[in-house]
């Protein structure tokens, strides 16, 4: 079988070489926009290619507002600051998710509360999570969530859409509603994902997206943060060391971050952009061959969500244990196809060790068994 799927793979990439998990894909402008500007000199946090892919891509996804930063590390700390998370509070999310996700939590100073795993999605569940607060939570007087045991303010809940597959996101926004819990979108993995009709991102008070270089498309490093006009306006002040707009004086009215994209990083945005249709018509095409491919056989593909159109950033099957996913892992790796699991949950690393946390079973039921495979967008979408 697995001598199968390593042929399989090459036939879609049509190569005897190595194959990565998710290359980045460059062949569109990304050439010329780059040189364009090199050659205007403003290479840095100024640059009318900012301007242009923060516009473009509030476009794409729908949303009032998009301010580009650094990385999607420095998107979502942001997007937590703008949801007034501080020193001390608990942010709900998910431990089946990359390290960024909490780290941004830390960086508030906050702790991360892990709240178990929908199967059917991989994203955070609002059925656990209503459970675990309707049995260790509260709204006191002022209307803020707590702890009841302690007291410890709840203020966030932050799912992360996994490889592109969108969380159940009426419940989830029913939940935080209830529970005056205010909503951002980890959309780092889920650009060109839709959930009912509409982009992933749009569904809190803010979402956040990320163009690493293993992303569906890429600007080398950096990330967006998708929010209301007035939210997004307050982004782009904060991101921008908070400097008070003049022409020549330097005035900054409270502790900002440089957090700002740089020119030369949304040139290479406006480029991929213009090709990301296209990108996500190879993934979908891609993600469909794997189902058939997986037919009949004891792995299965993960496939989008009911009511949701997954860009598919990374194809995943799941396994029937811990032995077939080792299997696999090495049939291929060894064969020089790139294959990888799941992360390690987020409790078992030791910075996460003592958070708190409710049941995990699914999680933990899916990093024993869940394999990605290679992703990057195929031959036919040149």
């Amino acid at each position: 079988m697995f001598d199968r799927l390593v042929s399989f793979v090459r036939e879609q990439y049509a190569t005897n070489e190595f194959i990565p998990l998710h290359a980045p894909v460059f062949r569109g402008r990304e050439r010329e926009l780059l040189v364009d500007t090199i050659d205007s000199t403003f290479v840095s946090s100024v640059g009318a290619y900012v301007d242009r892919f923060e516009k473009d891509t509030a476009a794409f996804t729908g949303s009032p507002r998009a301010v580009a930063v650094m990385n999607g590390t420095a998107a979502l700390h942001i997007a937590l600051v703008l949801a007034g998370v501080e020193r001390d509070d608990l942010v709900v999310t998910q431990s089946l998710t990359f390290v960024a996700t909490c780290n941004a939590i830390a960086y508030c100073g906050a702790e991360p509360l892990f709240i178990d795993v929908d199967r059917h999605t991989l994203g955070l569940s609002p059925g656990a999570l209503d459970a675990w607060l309707e049995e260790h939570a509260l709204i006191d007087d002022d209307g803020v969530c707590r702890t009841r045991d302690g007291g410890r303010r709840i203020r966030a809940c932050l799912p992360m859409h996994t490889f592109g597959h969108p969380v159940d996101l009426d419940a989830l926004v029913a939940v935080c509603d209830r529970w005056h819990l205010v909503l951002v979108e980890d959309a780092a993995e889920s650009l060109g994902s839709y959930y009912k009709g509409r982009h992933t991102g749009n569904f809190g008070r803010i979402g956040v997206l990320s163009f690493n270089g293993n992303k569906i498309m890429t600007t080398g490093g950096g990330g967006m943060v998708l929010a209301d006009e007035t939210i997004g306006k307050r982004a782009k002040h904060l991101t921008t060391t908070a400097k008070i707009p003049h022409p020549y004086e330097f005035f900054h009215d409270e502790v900002g971050y440089n957090y700002r994209m740089p020119n030369l990083n949304a040139a290479l945005g406006c480029a991929q952009l213009e090709q990301l249709p296209a990108f996500l018509a190879s993934k979908r095409a891609l993600a469909e061959r794997y189902i058939a491919f997986f037919a009949g056989t004891d792995l299965q593909p993960i496939v989008e969500p009911e009511h949701c159109r997954s860009n598919y950033w990374l194809n995943g099957v799941v396994c029937e244990g811990p032995a077939q996913r080792e299997a696999l892992l090495k049939a291929t790796n060894d064969a020089g196809v790139m294959t990888r699991p799941i992360w390690a949950l987020m409790n078992r690393l030791p910075l996460y060790a003592k958070s708190p946390r409710g049941p995990l079973d699914n999680a933990e039921w899916l990093e024993a068994r869940v394999v990605n495979l290679p992703s990057s967008v195929t031959p036919e979408a040149a």
